[in-house]
């Protein structure tokens, strides 16, 4: 539950950059945003291994 956790924390610090670059067009925004979805992805799939290995454990 811990990771999934920090799934959402790291989705609400990215709330403001998507609101600097979808609402004042701050490219620099984009990038950061961009960088914190990759780093989304990447948790998502440790937690779809952990889960999946948790449940082949049985």
């Amino acid at each position: 539950m811990k990771k999934f956790n920090e799934v959402k924390e790291l989705l609400a610090s990215l709330e403001a950059d998507a609101d600097k670059f979808y609402n004042k067009a701050n490219s620099a925004a984009g990038t950061r945003v961009r960088k914190g979805m990759q780093d989304l992805k990447n948790l998502a799939q440790t937690i779809r291994l952990e889960i999946q290995e948790a449940k082949n454990k049985g």
